[in-house]
């Protein structure tokens, strides 16, 4: 089974992507360590690169080349990005959305990165203003369409521990006997 993990910056995604996957007994791919990996080969910090990817659009048809080939070709893995769902497209077994009301999320990317709220905030807004017009300008995907997903979850609710509970509960209760059809992925764009 391929879950997707999605959401927005300081969400939960990658602490309930490696939970899961553990408890599942998954492999866990990171987005985010794709996208510092695609850094460090160029020799820049995340941000520099975020800014970057603004004038060259190989950059993020680099990583999302990558997640979707991920999506394609392996099994029993949790994926995870802000586009995961959608680039993981009709090979998702189970699509989750993670989100949280900004000044929390900003809280805590200011703790985990030791910064300043108001950077935090700066950063993490400007950040997803950025992606979201290169997401809608390289393969028609407006982000705030929530619909393909199976699960969405506000993850200021609930601890990390009951974060992954409930969504380990809904992969659980998922059986495919069942299924009436997820929701399809339309007009996007996989032109890498």
């Amino acid at each position: 089974m391929l879950i997707t993990v999605s959401g927005p910056a300081g969400s939960g995604k990658s602490t309930l992507a490696a939970n899961l996957a553990d408890a599942l007994e998954y492999d866990h791919v990171s987005g985010g360590d794709i996208f510092r990996t695609i850094a460090a080969e160029r020799d820049m910090t995340p941000l520099e690169l975020n800014r970057a990817a603004e004038d060259d659009d190989q950059i993020d048809r680099d990583l999302d080349r990558r997640l979707r080939s991920t999506a394609r070709d392996r099994d029993d893995v949790v994926l995870e990005s802000r586009l995961a769902g959608w680039m993981a497209g009709e090979y998702a077994d189970f699509r989750v959305w993670l989100d949280a009301p900004l000044d929390v999320r900003v809280a805590r990317i200011a703790d985990r990165e030791d910064k300043q709220t108001g950077t935090a905030r700066e950063e993490t807004v400007e950040r997803a203003e950025s992606e979201a017009l290169r997401y809608e300008e390289y393969y028609n995907i407006d982000i705030e369409t929530l619909d393909i997903y199976d699960l969405s979850l506000n993850t200021a609710r609930f601890s990390p521990e009951a974060v992954v509970e409930v969504v380990e509960t809904a992969v659980e209760a998922y059986d495919p006997a069942d299924d009436e059809g997820k929701a399809p992925i339309e007009g996007v764009n996989y032109e890498f």
